[in-house]
């Protein structure tokens, strides 16, 4: 095919309501009256399958009961025990994978309870009647905890330890706090700034200071950090982002998908972002199925989301693909990349090869290749630890992830760690929290001792 010499990249390919209606709540709230009907479909389980499904067991049943009984900041209180961050979990969460997947009605009727709307119904009530924070800290331990990252596992760590009397210092390397919850997850799936509402939330416990702009092997060393602490948590994320390893990966126009989300979060004004009139995003998780969808919500016309394995395969569950798709963005699956067109140092093409599976169930290229024409291309294949700031600490990895025990406890005596940053760590806010919370209840247990 002829690639086009002309790269289209631009700002304002929308109107200013068109910007405001594209990046509007997704899922808009439930009304009283929404919640109160859905409500009443919920069967209270005994053993509850959903409980078992939550990755922070947060108890259901009961949260859904109370909101049948018009008590929403009750219910919340039942959420917050297990999840302070259950305000974001209910937006980000996939729901359709995890608790409304195993919903007895699903399983019978095809048509889950709307869990994670009735869970932000009653979040969303709680928070915004300015109710006194659901815990009350403990009594001065006397003890200190160093949290390093001030995302959701790490804040999650924080307020757990501050509960129980122990003074928490979290050192943030962005300027905000929140973590991929304020930097990493698509604009109309947590609007009106909700992420920094929720981490003034969680700090209305006490005893939680954050210091921004402070790196571990720049600012801080776990060296330092370890003997001016009694414990230090790590929930440091994954900060790189794996490379294409093609010739022309540096041209303009070859963009990090995360670093593009970022971008796009903090913007002020979406009409200054420029986007490509014909966009290709590599990879199959929710980077990147939020990095297309945000491109056509930017204006972008052509959207395509290309995947080295099929559908089955892909990270992002199908209720995400569908979004997607629905939103006239096209997947393409068993392809992966070979090489890019550059012409005057701007990426013009990515070219393709067809995979398929061999007859052990390697991945293997088939030979044909495909071109589409491309003025931006998103790489979103996953992103990678950085090992390089716990060199000569004793900390064991794995694959350049932090090696922890079920108590999120690392092979070092005073450190534990939780997140995204550890082997086997799962890419879910959910996860997260639930690793900062037990690895909370490890730390004031040894501390405590």
């Amino acid at each position: 095919m002829t690639v086009s010499e002309t790269n289209d990249v631009k700002a304002h390919r929308l109107s200013a309501d068109d910007y405001i209606e594209n990046f509007s709540d997704i899922h808009p709230p439930l009304t009283h009256h929404e919640a109160l009907v859905e409500a009443d479909r919920c069967y209270f389980c005994y053993d509850a399958p959903c409980m078992t499904a939550c990755p922070t067991s947060i108890d259901i049943p009961m949260f859904i009961r109370k909101i049948q009984a018009d008590n929403p900041v009750g219910s919340a209180k039942t959420i917050f025990e297990q999840n302070i961050m259950g305000g974001m979990c209910a937006r980000v969460c996939p729901t359709e994978t995890l608790c409304e997947e195993v919903c007895v009605r699903e399983v019978a009727e095809g048509k889950p309870v709307k869990i994670g709307l009735l869970q932000r119904y009653a979040t969303d009530t709680f928070m915004e009647r300015e109710q006194p924070h659901p815990f009350t800290r403990a009594a001065p331990t006397g003890k200190k905890i160093a949290v390093v990252g001030a995302g959701p596992a790490g804040l999650s760590c924080a307020h757990r330890l501050a509960t129980y009397g122990h003074d928490i210092t979290v050192f943030e390397a962005r300027e905000k706090a929140g973590g991929l919850n304020e930097y990493g997850i698509a604009s109309y799936k947590t609007t009106n700034d909700f992420a920094q509402d929720e981490v003034d939330f969680i700090l209305q416990i006490g005893g939680i200071t954050i210091e921004n702009g402070k790196a571990l092997g720049r600012d801080i060393t776990l060296d330092q950090l370890s003997a001016e602490f009694d414990a230090v948590f790590l929930g440091v994320g994954l900060p790189g982002v794996n490379a294409l390893g093609l010739e022309g990966e540096n041209a303009d126009g070859v963009i990090d998908a995360v670093d593009f989300i970022a971008v796009l979060r903090q913007a002020e004004d979406l009409s200054q972002l420029e986007v490509g009139r014909r966009v290709v995003v590599i990879g199959g998780g929710m980077t990147a199925i939020d990095a297309a969808m945000q491109s056509k919500l930017l204006g972008a016309e052509e959207v395509t989301i290309t995947y080295r394995r099929g559908q089955e395969h892909m990270n992002a569950s199908l209720y995400e693909q569908e979004l997607a798709q629905t939103n006239g963005i096209t997947i393409r699956h068993w392809m992966m990349p070979k090489g890019l067109a550059v012409s005057n140092g701007a990426v013009k093409a990515v070219t393709l090869e067809k995979t398929e599976l061999d007859a052990s169930g390697k991945l293997v290229g088939t030979g044909e290749m495909v071109t589409i024409e491309a003025d931006q291309v998103f790489k979103a294949i996953g992103q990678t630890p950085d090992p390089a700031p716990l060199a000569g600490c004793a900390i064991e990895l794995e694959k350049g992830r932090i090696r922890v025990d079920e108590h999120r406890r690392t092979s070092h005596s005073k450190i534990w760690a939780g997140g995204d940053c550890v082997a086997g760590g799962e890419d879910l806010t959910v996860a997260s929290v639930e690793d900062g919370k037990v690895a909370a209840e490890s730390i004031h247990k040894a501390l405590m001792a």
